[in-house]
């Protein structure tokens, strides 16, 4: 029986079309299935599903989503996280059928960019999640990505006319011009952890560093899933921020900048 799929033309380019057109005859698809974003169950013969494609360095994993969860996208995400994601639900990551591969959590995705504002350079990290993140300790289909965030100090912004004020306590660490992770206070006044760290550490431009080393400080950006994606040049992230900011989905602040 056909299902109520939505290939779009980024997973159906990456798939290929006859897998696509298999996919929407209902020859691979699952009938029922636990949707990547809010985990509970889907129905793509009774409702609108959306095919989901994460891929890693060296293996994709396709997925399933209601439509109202999510739009059917390519997501990005690290081999290991990746991995680890099949691994924990299959107990292998070998010759495994994509569509039984679901990964069981949000990932933290991280761009870096410059960011123009009031007539100079900002280095940037825009950090959007794969999925919905919800309240430690609660279940249920909501996102609280950005109301965590806020509690931790980081400031709604509706547009960016101006740097957003620097949150104490947080960091960016750079190592041998490399990016390792967004550092947050410890608990009890103890080391900073971190809050996102890089599974390996990140490349970023000579210009991206110069202006880190300038300003001693990263602009962070934040988002919830959906409202950013991955932007292929500077100025469609910028365009993509601004949007987010508009529509009050944007939060940010200053990150001093630990390393070099």
């Amino acid at each position: 029986m056909p299902r109520m799929l939505d290939v779009s033309d980024e997973v159906r380019a990456e798939i290929g079309d006859e897998e696509a057109d298999r996919l929407l005859a209902g020859e691979t698809a699952p009938g029922s299935y636990d949707c990547t974003s809010c985990r509970t169950p889907g129905d793509s013969e009774q409702e609108r599903t959306s095919t989901v494609l994460f891929i890693g360095d060296e293996t994709a994993v396709l997925a399933f989503a209601h439509a109202g969860c999510l739009p059917s996208q390519v997501v990005q995400v690290t081999e290991e996280q990746l991995r680890g994601a099949v691994k924990s639900i299959t107990g292998d990551t070998v010759d495994l059928e994509p569509h039984k591969m679901v990964p069981e959590q949000a990932v933290l995705g991280v761009t870096s960019g410059l960011v123009l504002i009031g007539g100079e350079l900002h280095p940037a990290l825009v950090v959007e999640p794969t999925g919905p993140i919800a309240r430690p300790g609660t279940t249920g289909a909501g996102d609280d990505f950005l109301p965590l965030l806020v509690e931790q100090g980081f400031m709604p912004l509706n547009d960016l006319s101006a740097v957003p004020p620097v949150l104490h306590g947080w960091s960016v660490l750079l190592a041998v011009g490399q990016l390792h992770a967004v550092l947050q206070p410890g608990g009890n006044g103890g080391q900073p952890v971190a809050w996102w760290q890089a599974h390996q550490p990140l490349q970023v431009t000579d210009g991206w560093r110069a202006a880190a080393s300038k300003h001693q400080q990263v602009l962070m950006f934040a988002a919830p899933v959906g409202s950013i994606g991955r932007q292929p040049r500077e100025d469609l992230l910028r365009d993509a921020l601004d949007k987010a900011a508009a529509n009050g989905k944007l939060v940010a602040s200053a990150l001093p900048l630990a390393g070099t």
